[in-house]
């Protein structure tokens, strides 16, 4: 199996700079938003971090191509990393700590694009989690100062902590009925959002989560980490990966139930 030493040792060295970046500008008073084509906000510091971060990997990988959320896809072949500078860029400009920048190389195999390392770097939580091909996931300060993540152990959905992000997307999909109907099912829901519940999930303190809508950057570094630590990350077809556009992660134990609530259609 490939060594993915290097290449996660680089990860952080650009969270470590994504970090300075956006801290910087967390809460601050002339913070400048913009609203893309769909909507969405994209702040200064989403910028600047994705430039900081393109910036390295043309300098220590100028091979690789490069997906960003802001300014898109950036040269060809078989390796591939993939960023989201600020994941939660409405708790970012309204002051909300939880929102991370999720690092991400994926590699071209028989399944198409999967991903091989991942970070997740929440500064304002004081937290970080990362994993590699074959070598766990861990959460810590550093490489050397880490704790190794696993997913829990619940087998019954009765006995399971649900997170999500919103109801929205659910209802506009037709999958409401059936989500509500998980949420009623499960011993705890719990609204936490973005990437927060994909990382509960590899720590084992959340046994199920999910989304109806999402793009790769949101989802790359996520299923790594999950997937390290003994968890399934899917689409909700359940297709193994970050590449269905919606996803589903669990402990592995409750996948198979989690997926048949959130088909259901009435």
């Amino acid at each position: 199996m490939p060594d993915y030493h290097d290449d996660l040792r680089l990860a952080h060295v650009l969270a470590d700079a994504a970090d300075a970046a956006t801290m910087d500008r967390f809460k601050a008073l002339d913070l400048k938003v913009e609203t893309k084509p769909d909507m969405t906000p994209v702040s200064e510091a989403d910028k600047a971090a994705e430039e900081l971060i393109r910036g390295h990997l043309h300098r220590a990988r100028p091979r690789d191509a490069i997906l960003g959320e802001e300014f898109g896809i950036e040269g060809t072949g078989p390796r591939r990393w993939v960023v989201d500078p600020i994941d939660g860029t409405k708790n970012y400009v309204r002051g909300v700590p939880v929102w991370a920048t999720l690092i991400s190389l994926m590699e071209a195999g028989e399944d198409g694009f999967q991903p091989v390392v991942g970070v997740v770097s929440a500064p304002a939580l004081n937290r970080r989690w990362w994993a590699a091909k074959g070598a766990g996931a861990f959460s810590g300060r550093s490489l050397t100062s880490a704790t190794r993540l696993q997913v829990s152990k619940v087998e019954r959905i009765a006995d399971s902590s649900f997170a999500y992000a919103s109801l929205s997307g659910w209802e506009e999909q037709g999958r409401l009925d059936g989500f509500l109907d998980l949420t009623r099912a499960c011993w705890r829901t719990r609204g936490y959002g973005d990437f927060w519940p994909y990382m509960m999930v590899a720590e084992g303190s959340v046994d199920i989560c999910a989304e109806p809508e999402l793009s790769l950057w949101d989802m790359a570094a996520n299923a790594i980490i999950v997937q390290e630590a003994g968890g399934r990350f899917t689409s909700l077809d359940g297709v193994s990966g970050p590449g269905g556009g919606n996803a589903a992660a669990s402990n592995g134990l409750l996948h198979h139930e989690l997926l048949g609530y959130l088909n259901q259609r009435y």
